[in-house]
């Protein structure tokens, strides 16, 4: 039979962190009692309560033969993808509801995450399509006026897996280093560290159509603008005149759609497949490609789309609708090393000469060398000098390989919306 013993303890004030705002002086003591429950004759202790931290039950395994041994939170399980590492300070949730990150694991290199929880304000889709969230530190605690749940609870609900407390900064240099890396995060114990390298080795990234799952499954309005609570961009709401725009979901975040409304543009999604021929069908003023995971090359169903659309009406690529529409001009789209993602890469405007620190989020990019004549590089990244941007006049097409509307991430490029707009009513009053 277990036995509990009170033990009592007398401590000087002094050891506690906190100083007393009451103390006049001299010597006080504080007494602290514990219970301590002796083992059982079966060998278990009786009372004892959990321990306050977790332990390590999760693994990261990458194809190059690392393990890393972590904790989990959010959902359990298996699961799968490329690992990419991601360089913004903020925005957590909209990374999480991202379309574009659809097959991958994403790494934050800030070491602390969940400090401000989860609300419905943030989202940037229905759903969360990234396969997991790797995380150096898990906050303890959340503070935020607009928070309604924690991280874990957010991503439990969501069957997201998360893990954290290991050595992200030597991830990432790994990454830096050797180039992107597939990878398995799993919960189960009952798997050898040799079964999961081989999953991660018999899966690939290149070559999946990962925009078909990502995609609306039919056309809708969007009206909704950029809350005026949030609206950062003054001269927005000046466009008086409205413009009809269809926007192709390749993976589309709200903010754009948001931004697009902001500056007097009324709009209709459709999904991915739908075709050029519909679409012209609605009289649009313009057509907007959008952002989107994986790889261009992946879905020439959407190449061919852009072709037909190309010369009828003007056009705006972001990311993914900028790498399509690099193909369909008739260049050629490579795999980076690494890729881009984060809220802080430097872009110069060739045409103006001024740097837009921009938020990125795209693993490909389109080559300019293979490019036709009479297409112009109009942005190039200053950290690798890779294509930014792009713009055809005679076809009254624009193109950026990042996200105007940041959404995290800082507002230097919101004005393409606005060249957008301006490239439309040069259209609408030539015809």
């Amino acid at each position: 039979m277990a036995a509990t013993k009170a033990l009592g303890f007398v401590l000087p004030t002094g050891f506690f962190i906190q100083p007393s705002l009451t103390r006049r002086g001299g010597v006080r003591f504080s007494v602290v009692q514990c219970s301590v429950s002796s083992v059982t004759s079966t060998g278990t202790a009786s009372g004892l309560l959990e321990k306050p931290w977790s332990s390590y039950n999760a693994r990261l395994v990458l194809e190059d033969g690392s393990v890393w041994l972590a904790k989990s939170f959010g959902a359990s399980g298996t699961r799968v993808a490329e690992l990419v590492f991601n360089t913004s300070l903020t925005g957590y949730q909209e990374i999480l509801t991202d379309p574009s990150y659809a097959g991958q694991f994403v790494l934050m290199t800030n070491p602390q995450i969940g400090n401000t929880g989860v609300n419905p304000d943030d989202e940037e889709s229905r759903q969360c399509f990234l396969a997991g969230l790797v995380i150096r530190s898990l906050s303890i605690s959340t503070s935020n006026w607009r928070c309604t749940k924690t991280l874990g609870d957010y991503l439990a609900g969501r069957n997201i897996m998360g893990i954290y407390d290991l050595d992200t900064r030597a991830i990432t240099r790994r990454l830096r280093e050797s180039g992107s890396l597939n990878g398995v995060l799993s919960t189960d114990g009952s798997k050898t560290d040799e079964e999961l390298l081989h999953m991660s080795r018999s899966w690939d990234i290149v070559g999946l159509d990962l925009i078909s799952d990502v995609s609306c499954k039919s056309p809708y309005e969007w009206v909704e603008k950029t809350n005026p609570e949030w609206e950062f961009n003054t001269t927005s709401s000046h466009h008086k005149e409205s413009y009809r725009v269809i926007a192709y979901d390749f993976g589309i975040k709200q903010n754009i759609l948001r931004r697009l409304a902001s500056y007097g543009c009324e709009i209709t999604v459709v999904p991915s497949t739908w075709p050029a021929a519909e679409a012209l069908k609605m009289n649009p003023d313009g057509i907007l490609f959008s952002n989107g995971p994986g790889d261009p090359s992946a879905v020439p169903y959407a190449v061919e789309t852009v072709k037909e659309l190309l010369g009828k009406v003007p056009v705006y690529g972001i990311c993914m609708g900028h790498q399509l529409l690099g193909q369909a001009l008739g260049g050629k789209t490579y795999k980076m090393k690494f890729g881009h993602h984060g809220g802080n890469h430097p872009v110069c405007n060739n045409r103006t000469g001024h740097v837009e620190i921009s938020a990125q989020n795209h693993n490909y990019a389109v080559d300019p060398a293979s490019l036709p004549s009479g297409v112009e590089v109009t942005h190039v990244n200053l950290n690798d000098g890779s294509c930014a941007g792009l713009s055809f006049p005679a076809m009254n097409v624009m193109s950026l390989q990042y996200h105007p509307e940041a959404s995290p991430g800082p507002h230097d490029s919101d004005n393409a919306f606005a060249e957008f707009v301006e490239l439309m009513k040069r259209f609408k009053q030539s015809t």
